[in-house]
């Protein structure tokens, strides 16, 4: 295949920044430009002369993409890598640095280049990091640094040095005595959680260091405030606009990100695609054009380099885990519990057995024999993001947390003469609509959205799973009681339907319910085996691939889906105990016989997939995997409990604070939603969920709405849209606002309120158009927190005024439903009742149950911002009343602008042709005047067909209709300042100081 570009050089001129090839083998590559001005990507000609001496420059191993964020585009490069595996003598890196450069100017280029070598002058300076006592000792060692691989020998192997984090400040250290200090400095017998709460960086370097910085990153990291914590090397360039606030925490979010050592690449090898499923790859065909797309973490930065066919400098990076371990078996032990005779853990020491094995350095007759265990896990870009934030299922069957772990068993060769042996797993959550609070530590799921839709996503997502793996075994491992249990019943439901229905092609799935905690209960995780044991004939059906001479022989034709509620803990200790499972079976193949749980050798086996546990953990919930002493050791006892109540801990305080803005960051980066958002986060403190498509949801809501409320056949529905809505009736300023449905018939209007979650009518008011008095809009201003949200253009509504006659109704989709009417004094409440359930015996809002109707008086008129003295105009529906009988419909216009992007948001928007909020409020409201005149027309011809006349100030000029809309403010921007509360700014306050 073509050679990406291994190693360049970035280089600030006047004009642009230059993208030059390093490397002597690649000459050939172009040496392209950056525009400052234009971001365009252009090629170099070789003629031009670069003067290096004059032009700040940094040498980096690759390039991961570019972003533009409020008119500000970025490069973001590999400044730091380290080799953790190597297959087929391909070598497999993980990113451990980047540095981030703007593309505003060369002054600010060379500021942030300047930046980059002075922080790897610091980080090579010379402060080592401690290894931790604690038993979980490997999830610090993700601090580690290495050297790089050099120019002349891309084979070499980093040399592996510890650093110690100073949890002091850069200033002379004090001497007094605390217990603080006396608790930090035994940390070998308090752990890690005394260190988070004592130290004074405290909880900042351990989500630095969780998130896989190392030492001298978090310190560097931590002293970058002089240039106010932007995350790139140098001052952020100047941005102006609303979004400009959040650049710079989008910089050090994307930074940080980055280097968590959770990103892996290789030049030349392809990791996205697991054995038996590698297409035709050839040598003109390039690295990013065989990537499984599912995989392929920066496609969306990389699209610039594309569109300029700039394809050498794509370089696909993988989001995920890669882990290795070589070990030697002694092919003539009779004793299964001593077949391991030796066990190599160091990268360097693999990479060399690898040589020696391939220079067949090793005796042919030696009783000895090399094997090659390699973990790759694959984390899919598809309904990507954090724990809470990203639950269940989308619309298109992609489900949150999905990864695809493969256990690959080779020769140290990798001779084509040996057997590649490959199985592979798979985890995602549960493929439901469901949420759960962050604000609780054992939260409770809450089922979201129709059966209907509810079955359509899970068949979308097994019709995915089926088509890629074949047969789906699936283990559920979530609670049969308290909290878990409801949705978990729910997953069982769905599957029996969807078997019920003969699958897809006639593929069914299995289903397996193993209460994890109640099975293992007292620590007792060996009772895994027991689940084991029962899938054991599935597993040995569905069999595990098997490649020789570049040939499959043999393929895995089904796959084990395993999940809990988070799909992380209960989950990595299911999945490696089916990974011991297949090792096993996998060397029985080769003529040994080893038993992982008996060999008190095999430590190293757990190691690996506890590695790879807390990698995942540490993508979806910011911490490592619980129970994870148990995956190391297969033991449990109160050191592990106690590890894992301040992991708990952690996950909450990320949970609450870290998660909203990198969820955001993370939907941006991967093209899911467009730079838009961060006004979103501005304004609310959180983003919306990308893959929920709000124009089809707020069209299913009018439909629904539109079958249940409108009771009367002969009523013709002339309109339907969505507005929100204060939180009580007749006023115009409740918190919270909810979005509502509007829908406008010939005779009627009626404001629902909908159950977006369940996708229900929860109630709905009935306004006879005869009722309606007039209509004031303009601006409507709610909050004045961020700048979006006192926009006097965008912030628009307006306020429905009527009377209520005894044709307006209101009812409630309860158990025990309610109906308001407005008393009529010429009939008693039972003749009302009565005349109100002939009215409404067909009324499909009312449960099949609920059959009590207690007449509730209209309220009258509350307190409200708006002003209301103009009480008798003289248009047609207009009659001499008192202020107290007048109520009011208060709606809001949604924002038209939307950070959803993608080819299905852009069609979305074209086929909505959405117009401005101030067109849709005087569409909206020229459409209720118009249904206004209608009707009044039409009751002023029946009243001259039966000879009665119009009566006074009734109809006698259609003109005076057009006088009931009146364009005033409903809350103006002074007035809003004036109504903003004191604890509103100082919750809206804090929720920035913390969250943004």
């Amino acid at each position: 295949m073509p050679a990406s570009v291994r190693k360049l050089s970035i280089i600030a001129t006047t004009d642009g920044l230059l993208l030059r090839p390093a490397h002597q083998h690649q000459q050939s590559s172009p040496t392209i430009q950056l525009k400052y001005s234009t971001h365009e990507i252009v090629r170099v000609g070789d003629n031009q002369k670069i003067l290096e001496s004059t032009a700040a420059s940094l040498e980096c191993y690759g390039v991961i993409g570019l972003f533009t964020a409020a008119s500000s585009s970025h490069i973001i490069v590999i400044s730091n890598r380290r080799q953790v595996a190597q297959i087929k003598r391909k070598i497999i890196y993980t990113i451990t640095g980047v540095a981030i450069i703007p593309l505003s100017s060369q002054k600010d280029a060379r500021r942030a280049i300047e930046g980059v070598k002075a922080a790897e002058k610091q980080a090579k300076s010379g402060q080592t990091q401690q290894e931790d006592d604690s038993s979980d000792e490997d999830e610090r060692r993700t601090s580690q640094q290495c050297g790089d691989v050099t120019d002349n020998d891309e084979s070499a192997v980093p040399t592996r040095s510890s650093s110690k984090v100073d949890f002091q400040s850069d200033a002379a250290p004090q001497q007094e005595s605390t217990v603080a200090k006396d608790v930090i400095d035994r940390k070998g017998q308090y752990g890690r959680f005394a260190e988070r709460w004592f130290s004074r960086q405290g909880w900042s370097v351990e989500k630095k260091r969780m998130q896989g910085m190392s030492g001298d990153e978090v310190k560097a990291d931590i002293s970058d405030d002089q240039y106010g914590r932007s995350g790139v090397e140098g001052r952020p360039p100047q941005v102006k606009g609303e979004i400009a606030a959040l650049v710079p925490k989008l910089l050090k979010t994307t930074k940080m990100l980055l280097s968590s050592e959770s990103f892996f690449f290789s030049y030349e090898y392809d990791i996205t695609r697991r054995f038996g499923s590698r297409g035709i790859s050839g040598h003109e065909i390039p690295l990013y054009k065989l990537v499984d797309p599912l995989y392929f973490w920066n496609s969306h930065l990389m699209d610039p380099f594309l569109a300029a066919g700039q394809g050498t400098f794509v370089l696909p990076i993988m989001q995920g885990f890669v882990g290795q371990r070589a070990f030697t078996v002694d092919a003539d032990s009779q004793d299964p519990k001593s077949v391991i005779a030796a066990v190599n853990e160091d990268v360097g020491g693999i990479v060399e057995m690898q040589k020696n094995a391939a220079e067949q350095k090793t005796p042919k007759d030696s009783p000895h024999k090399e094997y090659l265990i390699t973990l790759i896990s694959r984390r899919s870009i598809k309904r990507p993001g954090l724990r809470y934030l990203r639950r269940g299922v989308d619309a298109e069957g992609n489900t949150a947390n999905s990864v695809e772990t493969e256990q690959i068993l080779s020769s140290a060769a990798w001779s084509p003469t040996s057997r590649i042996h490959s199985f592979s797993q798979l985890r995602g959550s549960i493929p439901l609509y469901f949420s759960q609070s962050p604000y609780s530590f054992k939260p409770a799921a809450v089922l979201q959205h129709s059966d209907e839709s509810n079955h359509a996503a899970f068949k979308h997502h097994f019709n995915q799973v089926i088509n890629t793996y074949g047969g789906v075994q699936i283990a559920l491992l979530v609670d049969k009681h308290g909290g878990e249990a409801k949705v978990g019943e729910e997953y069982e439901k769905h599957t029996k339907q969807f078997n019920d229905e003969n699958g897809i092609k006639g593929t069914k799935l299995g289903f397996e319910w193993f209460d994890f905690h109640a099975v293992c209960r007292g620590m007792k995780f060996e009772n895994v085996s027991l689940l084991i044991d029962s899938l054991d004939t599935k597993l040995e059906e569905f069999g595990h691939t098997i490649e020789k001479h570049g040939i499959v022989q043999s393929k895995q034709v089904g796959v084990l889906r395993t999940n809990c509620m988070d799909c992380l803990d209960r989950t990595n200790v299911v999945q490696s105990a089916c990974g011991q499972r297949a090792l096993e079976h996998q060397l029985k193949r080769e003529g040994i016989t080893l038993s992982l749980q008996a060999d008190a050798t095999t430590q190293w086996f757990n190691t690996l997939w506890a590695d790879n546990g807390d990698a995942i953990s540490k993508q979806y919930s910011s911490t490592a995997a619980l129970k994870g002493d148990y995956t190391r050791t297969r033991k449990r006892d109160y050191r592990g409990a106690i590890n894992d109540f301040g992991l708990t801990l952690s996950r909450y305080f990320n949970n609450i604070v870290n998660d909203y803005f990198s969820q955001a960051a993370i939907d941006f980066l991967l093209g899911n939603v467009t730079d838009q958002v961060f006004e979103e986060f501005e304004s609310d403190m959180m983003s919306g969920d990308p893959a929920m498509s709000m124009a089809k949801l707020r069209q299913t809501a009018i439909d629904t709405s539109s079958k249940i409320v409108i009771a009367d056949q002969s009523e013709e529905l002339s309109s339907g849209m969505t507005l929100l809505s204060p939180h009580e009736p007749n006023t115009v300023r409740t918190f919270p606002f909810e979005e509502c449905v509007l829908l406008l018939t010939d005779a009627a209007l009626y404001a629902v309120r909908f159950d977006w979650n369940m996708e229900k009518v929860s109630s709905f008011e009935k306004v006879d158009l005869r009722s309606i008095t007039g209509i004031m809009k303009g601006t409507y201003i709610t909050s004045t927190l961020a700048a979006a949200q006192t926009d006097e253009k965008r912030n628009v509504g307006f306020v429905v005024k009527y009377r209520p006659g005894k044709e307006d109704i209101k009812r409630v989709n309860t158990r025990s439903l309610s109906t308001a009417v407005t008393p009529n004094p010429g009939k008693s409440n039972t003749e009302q009742i009565n005349e109100e359930g002939r009215r409404g015996s067909d009324d499909k809002a009312t449960d099949s149950d609920s059959d009590d109707r207690d007449v509730e008086p209209t309220p009258q008129a509350q307190e409200t911002t708006c002003d209301l003295e103009d009480q008798t105009s003289s248009h047609p529906n207009s009659k001499s009343s008192s202020v107290a009988d007048l109520k009011i419909l208060s709606f809001k216009a949604l924002t038209t602008r939307s950070s959803h992007a993608g080819p299905a948001a852009v069609k979305e928007s074209q086929e909505a042709n959405l117009a401005s909020e101030e067109e849709q409020i005087k569409n909206a409201c020229e459409e209720i005047r118009k249904a206004v005149r209608r009707v009044a027309a039409k009751s002023k011809n029946e009243r001259k067909s039966k000879g009665e006349g119009g009566g006074e100030g009734e109809g006698e000029n259609e003109n005076d209709i057009d006088d009931f809309i009146e364009e005033r403010d409903i809350i103006g921007l002074a007035e809003a300042k004036k109504r903003a509360g004191y604890l509103e700014q100082w919750t809206h306050g804090l929720k920035k100081l913390v969250w943004a």
